[in-house]
């Protein structure tokens, strides 16, 4: 276990860990959901208590896993979800999350995220989301692969203000949102949360990392999630299917990268130097 989780703060003040689990692709296979369980339970054990998921992910499945690796610790856990744009309206939401507590048993959901932005006009989205709030389904809502003109848009709202984080794909080949997004999220203390943050493990595998990982006895995977994790006001959410991936996800919030290893980076894997649309997968 780590020396000490490190954590950020939302907008609203709530410290929350700067690694998370993700739950993308889990549920979808009953053979592994004894794994997929056990993943997440160890990583509750190890203080790695934000666990996000969505209605979305195995149509609900991945909500279920999560209950049940949450079963009589729902106290400790940071419990995000997202709900379809398709599902955005005002009654709409309401069901969504009506739908995802049941599943995830429990009476409320930490942060309920819009899961991209869609044809409901956000004012709507918006409305339902404070409704949800009032209501004590909800704790905090934000948003997710917003870029930064929807965020502009978004915060000019009524209550828009209220947003408390945006989900985004970010990890060392997909830095588009450094140039503007990021910046803008910082200046206005709103945590970016970083989906696939080790490009579903294709930067494992990438030899650019190994002189740094060898520096830091680590692994490429390791590294390029610290990397993740050293940014201000990040949120890294890797999915972790076995308990040995959790061990070595926790293990990387040891990592303290030089200015050598950052510098280093920078050069196998340039920051952009113009405007790039957001990316999504």
């Amino acid at each position: 276990m780590p020396s000490i989780i490190r954590t950020t703060t939302l907008p609203a003040g709530e410290a929350v860990p700067i690694l998370g689990q993700g739950t993308w692709k889990m549920g979808e296979d009953a053979r592994r959901r004894a794994d997929e369980v056990n993943a997440l339970k160890l990583g509750l054990d190890l203080g790695v208590t934000l666990i996000d998921t969505a209605e979305m992910y195995a149509s609900g499945g991945a909500e279920e896993v999560v209950a049940e690796a949450i079963a009589g610790r729902r106290a400790e856990t940071f419990l995000v979800s997202k709900v379809l744009p398709s599902n955005a309206s005002r009654a709409g939401v309401q069901r969504a999350c009506e739908n995802s507590l049941k599943r995830l048993r429990t009476d409320r959901i930490d942060l309920y995220l819009l899961h991209w932005p869609g044809s409901v006009p956000l004012t709507e989205t918006v409305a339902a989301f404070e409704a949800l709030k009032k209501a004590g389904k909800i704790r905090h809502w934000g948003v997710s692969n917003f870029d930064t003109d929807e965020m502009r848009e978004l915060a000019s709202l009524p209550s828009g203000a209220n947003v408390q984080t945006n989900q985004v794909l970010y990890n060392l080949v997909r830095r588009g949102i450094e140039f503007d997004l990021a910046p803008w999220s910082r200046q206005r203390g709103i945590p970016l949360m970083a989906y696939s943050p080790v490009e579903q493990g294709a930067l494992a595998r990438n030899a650019r990392l190994d002189a740094v990982a060898a520096r830091h006895d680590a692994t490429p995977a390791q590294i390029a999630l610290a990397w993740v994790m050293h940014q201000d006001g990040v949120i890294a959410i890797p999915k972790a299917s076995s308990q040995e991936h959790v061990r070595q996800n926790v293990a990387a919030l040891d990592i303290r990268l030089t200015a050598q290893d950052i510098a280093d980076l920078d050069r196998a894997f340039p920051p952009p130097t113009r405007k790039r649309g957001l990316e999504m997968i």
